[in-house]
């Protein structure tokens, strides 16, 4: 694996992150990919998505958050009150879901107990759960009253031009990845589940060019690789946000099997369609990260999803699909049900995983029923 991607994929404060401190320029982390980190990098600014990576217990999100949650903004409440975050400038909150809606009362809550914690630009976006005109007019309100926001209290100035050319450059971006997803459907896989999807998770807290640097160089290395997806179960891994690798290594170290695919919101899923290099900037954003979105938060639009799975699974030729949520993930987790139902009637073997967030994760019992699926479907 590329050392680079994977002190990214890994650590909370990866190189890049503290040479950029060091240079006394200002650090933004979101929580979504719902916040186009466009805006940021036209003002100068390194967007940073934030993750709960590295916790090594709940009692900070505990105490505020309460047990019957899900365990991911728990994981980032429990970093931000050890300080984990203090290097952020800005923090950037959405409503993915209701328990990521209340990590904006909790972690501003935690800061009377832990000072210093909340950093001085710390902002609730809101989302819309519909694409109707209405939506997308709330939305782009929304986009205009942020980059307001960020321009006032950075003291910056994000204009059309600076936009036009951070959405450029990150379209530059998505399209790679868009190559590294194709390069995963062939019969021959160069490259692993576990280094394809770190590659991806680096690619929301790396600054951009040199992510973009750096994964034109790994597209480039591929072409000369070995397959390593020779006789291998090709596995399609979706379902709760999950930015630590440790699921798709679980995977893989079962030896009859490779992950060629993810919908996940770290991921390919999380890059999208490209943005509109023309026109309003804003208006494109819009378009980009709402309009386009399938998220299982976003209103009326499951058989779309469920034409994206499969069209996944035809295109990579999946054998199984494994679908995890986090303990009390709402969405996921009843989603999941009809995904079951409608995947298994086409004949689509899947396995249906509960677990926590991450370095919380039971990998015992996952592994064991992981290894169970692979049977089932080497039958």
């Amino acid at each position: 694996m590329t050392n680079s991607f994977y002190e990214a994929t890994t650590t909370v404060c990866n190189q890049s992150i503290q040479e950029w401190q060091s240079s006394g320029k200002k650090i933004v982390g979101y929580t979504c990919s719902y916040v186009p980190p466009e805006i940021f990098h036209a003002a100068g600014i390194l967007p940073v998505r934030i993750r709960g990576i590295e916790t090594e217990g709940t009692d900070i999100g505990d105490a505020y958050f309460g047990p019957f949650i899900c365990s991911f903004p728990k994981c980032i409440l429990q970093l931000a009150g050890k300080g984990k975050y203090n290097f952020l400038s800005g923090v950037i909150i959405t409503p993915g879901c209701d328990a990521m809606r209340r990590l904006d009362e909790c972690w501003r809550k935690a800061g009377e107990d832990y000072p210093g914690i909340v950093p001085p630009f710390f902002y609730y976006f809101d989302v819309p759960h519909k694409t109707l005109p209405h939506g997308m007019k709330w939305f782009k309100e929304e986009l205009l009253t942020l980059i307001a926001g960020v321009e006032q209290h950075f003291s910056v100035t994000v204009d059309t031009d600076g936009l036009h050319q951070a959405i450029a450059l990150y379209n530059r971006g998505r399209m790679l990845l868009k190559e590294l997803e194709e390069i995963r459907t062939r019969p021959e896989v160069p490259i692993t589940g576990t280094e394809a999807f770190a590659v991806a998770v680096a690619g929301t807290v790396l600054p951009r060019d040199l992510y973009t640097e750096q994964l034109q160089q790994l597209l480039e290395d591929l072409k000369t690789r070995p397959s390593v997806s020779t006789g291998k179960k090709r596995i399609l891994v979706i379902g709760s946000i999950s930015d630590d690798i440790q699921i798709v290594e679980l995977i893989e170290k079962n030896p009859t099997a490779i992950v060629v695919a993810e919908n996940l919101c770290f991921g390919v899923r999380y890059e999208g369609n490209l943005v509109a290099e023309t026109g309003d900037p804003v208006e494109a954003m819009a378009e980009g990260y709402l309009g386009e979105c399938t998220c299982p938060r976003m209103f009326g639009k499951y058989q779309e999803r469920l034409a994206i799975l499969k069209a996944k699974i035809d295109a990579a030729a999946i054998d199984g699909v494994i679908m995890q949520n986090i303990r009390f993930c709402d969405l996921h987790g009843s989603e999941h049900g009809l995904l079951e139902r409608d995947l298994e009637k086409a004949g689509i073997p899947c396995l249906k995983i509960e677990r926590e967030y991450g370095p919380l994760t039971d990998t015992g019992r996952m592994q064991m029923r992981i290894q169970a699926f692979l049977e089932r479907i080497s039958t």
